[in-house]
């Protein structure tokens, strides 16, 4: 396991301009996982953009912890439909061909 995968929360706070109160409530609703490298709570950089964009609902939309939440669920369910469709398009498909 590298370090560079993972960036401190507080540094994370200096970049975003957000209190460290955000992420700890991210992390006590179960919106981010962290883990403690060097005695900082540090984040993997794959779910930055994830966690970019809990920022600006948060900002930008005012939205709480569950409004958050609430909206990545759907986001994910739509992802899955996506999915569910484009493979559903392709079995038609092959019947089309035939």
């Amino acid at each position: 396991m590298k370090d560079t995968y993972y960036i401190a929360l507080p540094e994370l706070c200096t970049h975003y301009q957000i209190e460290m109160s955000f992420f700890n409530g991210l992390k006590e609703y179960g919106l981010i996982e962290t883990i403690t490298v060097e005695k900082k709570h540090c984040l993997h950089r794959d779910h930055i953009a994830d966690v970019e964009k809990m920022i600006r609902m948060h900002q930008e939309l005012n939205l709480n912890f569950e409004g958050i939440d609430t909206v990545f669920n759907l986001l994910k369910k739509i992802d899955h439909l996506k999915q569910e469709l484009t493979r559903t398009k392709n079995r038609l498909k092959r019947f089309e061909d035939i």
